[in-house]
């Protein structure tokens, strides 16, 4: 077996709109094509050992143990290897659960795909589930725990901490979009101009200064001091001599930490002694330069949780701890505690195994203990000095019962330190009494407190804590996202997504839009180069000023990682042609239509998708798409779309030389087809494919026809805003043109247009692309020579996997078998290639340059063109000029 490539989904994509997170793993099962698993001996049998908990996968039968009978009855290694995949994941502590496994239509191959929550993890798991497969098939041995355990690891490093995360979800469940900013707890709400941002349980709300104070212990106490809130009584110093006086000031217990520390770090409690104060003094000083020495306030440690200024929930926690029997050894004791199904690694469950560490070994070692000590019967000993969850420590919710004062002042403090998610440390025999009253004592105020003992509690009522976090950054009516209209097809997208910005633009949005020659915001250009896929499409989204996206969505962004962005507005599909096939599996037109759906498949329900009528497969889409729908056509009288109007529906056509946009029976005249500039009067008759759903798109999103109109009348094909589309260049004898057209469709638009254009001799510059199939290379040759009178053959930057001489050859062939006579020359260098054709043109030519790299080729022709200009002034052109302007002479 021969894993051929891995892709990860992270949007909607070719194999699911719903489940953007999948695994694509390309997989060659080799000679075990002829050999399912009823023929590979004592498979099964092996499999149901390793994995006995696979017993739960129903598979295609629906019912517990399904999958076991279909590998008893003989499935395919591949099918197998997705399952075992899952399962691994699952017993990981990362239960996905989605799979299939699908023939690319080459013999042997397959896609497997599957789901994952942590990418990283979901990659692991497919290159072990083939080696597990292998192991399985020729009955090795393998270190199953191993792998699991490895997983773990990696989803600990990877995975968002249990507060970002539960805030993450919480925006997830409103249809709030997000984005991680990097490997860390830093998450995008929200998109472009509305986003805001978290960093654990920190928001881009929250006061810096808050933080500080919050950070730094000594000014809290100052503070809360000074507000007559209950502190212990304490010193600060940086001197270890201090100690011993601290000792004889304060009396023992005593608490030492670090003046800037938090979640428990450096910290000491408990203690008696002066050796003990002097050691805690040592590990509080690796965290901070100077040290709070305090009276240890007994009673129990509670966690107060405000939001917003607004108490939401109270926890009582509780350190990692056993309760001896009196015949089991403190380890013994640790492992029955961690058999617990509720714990497990790092935060995978609602609680934390209890892990024997340094800390606990010195805390055995000043209770005169070891790990092989046997504890009395109901003999409680804690095993860390705090009580954090993540140490194994345990919490109880204890909201409901908190004294109205303690709710009182606990708004108070986060009103007096500034924080507007604020975590308050008490130390109290109860919270259900006023703390001022009982003993109890404010210990520390934390910034970023974490969650976790309240959405997941030991003991007690869960408590939702992220929904006041969004309650916050989204007060309800507050935008949240941005509109968003993403552009598909085989042709034309560049030309639509821009002429679409442009709209937007007129009417005041600050536009970010991606295409296939650059990333553009508020049409200032980001990023050069094929930018259409959804990394591209993140960058616009995440960008603070942009509050309106368009973007091209390409084929192969699609294919290899999924859509940029979960929903949109408005999809586009201009329209499917043969370009691409046999790339990434997909081989016929069909499948190609299938990738672009998933831009209209992506759109939300009150949202519309604007589909080709002209063009069946894109016409086809809207069967099942949960959105609205528009349709464009080039014949008015399409019966298609006559029947959606009928219905009221609203499409955009050409009828009586306008464009118009027909709302059920009414008609709306945009205008004059020969007005708009990128028609050039009417002659590219193929630019009216694009400009229809451009209109479409601006009458949907409440443009009005006036600024449509105004926007259509200002954008002027050009470099500027066309770049390789159609780009007109008039010298002084001949003229020349650049456009991008690189497929069959691309080229027969343009033949349609040259057929118009009076011009002698028609000069193409023409290349094939690599990784196309011969007979589309060939079949540019084949146009090639019914296009043009005269032919130069170039090569493309990027051969992609084949030699230059192969594609001119193909290329050739095709000019030869259409027309023998017509004069060729090959000049592999587009530079060159562009030089021969400019130095050697004809008066009344019309030199094609069909070109990738269009920044390139409109650089080399801009600087003939500069050549064969001519500017002189004369001081007679000077307008209302009297007398002689000493300055120009004469």
């Amino acid at each position: 077996m021969k894993i051929i490539e891995i892709r990860a989904m992270r949007g909607p994509n070719y194999w699911s709109i719903w489940r953007h997170k999948l695994i694509v793993m390309k997989l060659d099962i080799g000679g075990y094509e002829e050999r399912p698993t009823d023929k590979i001996d004592g498979f099964s049998e092996r499999l149901e050992k390793m994995f006995p908990s696979m017993y739960e996968h129903r598979c295609s039968e629906n019912c517990l143990g399904g999958f076991f009978s279909r590998v008893k009855e003989g499935t395919w290694i591949g099918h197998v290897i997705e399952h075992i995949a899952l399962e691994i994941q699952t017993l990981a502590g990362m239960d996905t659960g989605f799979g299939r496994t699908r023939s690319t239509g080459e013999r042997g191959v397959y896609h497997v795909v599957f789901s994952y929550m942590e990418e990283k993890v979901g990659i692991f798991a497919a290159r072990s589930a083939v080696k597990i497969a292998q192991a399985l098939v020729d009955g090795h041995p393998y270190n199953l725990e191993e792998d699991i355990q490895t997983m773990r690891e990696i989803r600990e490093e990877e995975r968002l901490g249990p507060s970002t995360g539960s805030i993450v979800q919480e925006a997830m469940n409103r249809g709030i979009p997000y984005i991680r900013l990097n490997r860390h707890s830093l998450v995008m709400l929200g998109y472009g101009v509305n986003q805001k941002r978290i960093q654990a349980t920190v928001c881009s709300s929250t006061s810096n200064i808050a933080v500080d104070l919050a950070c730094d212990k000594e000014e809290t106490k100052s503070m809360l001091e000074a507000a007559s809130i209950p502190i212990p009584k304490g010193i600060i110093t940086s001197i270890e001599e201090d100690v011993e006086g601290a000792v004889k000031k304060l009396g023992f217990p005593l608490v030492i930490k670090p003046v800037n520390g938090n979640h428990g770090r450096g910290a000491t409690i408990n203690i008696k002694t002066l050796e003990q104060a002097i050691e805690g003094f040592q590990v509080a000083k690796k965290i901070s330069r100077t040290v709070i020495i305090e009276k240890f306030v007994t009673g129990f440690d509670y966690r107060l949780l405000v939001i917003n200024y607004k108490l939401v929930a109270a926890a009582k926690r509780t350190p990692a701890a056993v309760t001896g029997d009196g015949k089991l050894t403190i380890g013994e004791l640790v492992e029955k505690v961690n058999s617990d199904p509720r714990r497990g690694y790092g935060h995978e469950k609602e609680l934390t195994s209890i892990k024997i560490d340094e800390m606990t070994l010195n805390i055995l070692r000043d209770n005169g203990l070891t790990i092989d000590s046997i504890l009395g019967k109901d003999e409680v000993l804690h095993l860390k000095a705090t009580a954090n969850l993540s140490t194994g420590g345990t919490a109880t919710d204890v909201t409901d019962m908190v004294h109205p004062y303690n709710v009182f002042m606990a708004e108070r403090i986060a009103r007096i330190i500034g924080l507007d998610i604020c975590g308050i440390d008490i130390m109290a025999p109860d919270l259900t009494n006023p703390i001022n009253e009982n003993g109890g004592a404010v210990l520390e105020v934390n910034a970023g407190p974490g969650f976790r003992m309240h959405i997941a509690p030991t003991e007690g009522l869960p408590r939702n804590v992220a929904e006041p976090v969004i309650d916050m950054l989204y007060p309800p009516g507050s935008p949240v996202k941005i509109p968003i209209i993403a552009v598909t097809g085989t042709n034309g997208k560049t030309t639509t997504t821009r002429l679409v910005a442009h709209i937007m633009k007129t009417v005041g949005y600050k536009v970010g839009f991606t295409t296939t020659d650059g990333i553009y915001i508020q049409n200032r250009m980001m990023e050069q180069g094929d930018c259409t896929g959804p990394v591209s499409a993140e960058f616009v989204l995440k960008d603070p000023t942009v509050d309106f996206a368009v973007l091209e969505c390409a084929r192969g962004g699609i294919l290899r990682a999924g859509l940029g962005f979960h929903n949109c507005d408005i999809g586009i599909v201009t329209n499917v042609a043969e370009d691409h096939l046999g790339l990434k599996d997909i081989h016929t037109l069909e499948d190609l239509a299938r990738v672009k759906a998933v831009v209209p498949e992506s759109v939300l329900p009150e949202g519309y998708a604007i589909l080709n009528a002209d063009d069946d497969l894109v016409y086809a889409m809207a069967r099942g798409l949960d959105c609205k729908v528009a349709y464009f056509s080039m014949d008015e009288n399409n019966p298609r779309i006559k029947k959606h109007c009928r219905n009221g529906g609203i499409a955009a056509v050409v009828e009586d030389g306008y464009i118009s946009i027909c709302k059920g029976t009414w008609k709306i005249r945009i205008e004059k087809v020969v007005n708009i500039p990128l028609t050039f009067s009417g002659k590219a008759i193929f630019m009216i494919q694009n400009i229809l759903p451009a209109v479409l798109s601006g009458f949907l999103s409440n443009v009005k026809t006036e600024d449509i109109r105004l926007a259509l009348e200002t954008f002027i094909p050009s470099p500027t805003q066309t770049p390789g589309r159609m780009n007109l260049f008039q010298f002084k004898k001949f003229q020349v043109m650049v456009d991008y057209a690189h497929n069959t469709a691309g080229f027969q638009a343009l033949a349609k247009f040259l057929e118009k254009t009076d011009a002698k001799p028609k000069v193409g510059i023409i290349a094939g692309v690599g990784d196309r199939r011969d007979e589309d290379i060939v079949s540019l040759g084949t146009l090639a020579a019914q296009m043009f009178d005269e032919i130069i053959i170039r090569q493309d930057k990027n051969l992609r996997n084949r030699t230059g001489d192969e594609i001119i050859r193909l290329i050739v062939k095709g000019i030869e078998t259409e027309n023998a006579a017509i004069p060729y020359k090959i000049i592999p260098s587009e530079a060159e290639a562009i030089q021969y054709a400019i130095k050697h043109a004809k008066k009344g030519s019309f030199i094609t340059i069909c070109s990738d790299v269009v920044p390139d080729a409109l650089n080399a022709i801009m600087k003939y063109k500069e050549e064969d200009a001519e500017f002189e002034m004369l001081i007679e052109d000077i307008p209302n000029q009297h007398g002689t302007i000493p300055s120009l002479g004469k």
